[in-house]
């Protein structure tokens, strides 16, 4: 997965996006962090074109306590509150790993 942060002049946002992508390497997931200098669009396009299966982006609902979770395959969209961000995550990509064992 890639934790996008949509603004890195922001420094919640990179901070947020730092913590959060530290977070998820520590509960045993495999993260990128997009703290590229470029618009956010770029970073969307460049993800979706690599084939990362989930986008967590840290934009302006972080000032909620929000962030937003994107699944490439169902081209979906949730926000999540940022306490529960790893536990969304784990259980979508266990879910996920259950359909792929079912279907083969």
């Amino acid at each position: 997965m890639v934790v996008t942060v949509t603004n890195m002049s922001d420094a919640l946002l990179r901070e947020t996006g730092e913590k959060l992508a530290a977070e998820l390497e520590a509960a045993g997931l495999d993260v990128l962090l997009d703290d590229r200098d470029e618009r956010a669009g770029v970073k969307f396009k460049d993800a979706d074109l690599v084939g990362i299966p989930y986008r967590i982006n840290v934009g302006k609902k972080v000032a909620e306590g929000k962030v937003e979770l994107v699944t490439r395959a169902t081209s979906t969209s949730v926000d999540v509150a940022l306490p529960d961000v790893v536990a969304q995550v784990k259980q979508r990509v266990q879910e996920d790993a259950l359909l792929i064992a079912v279907e083969v």
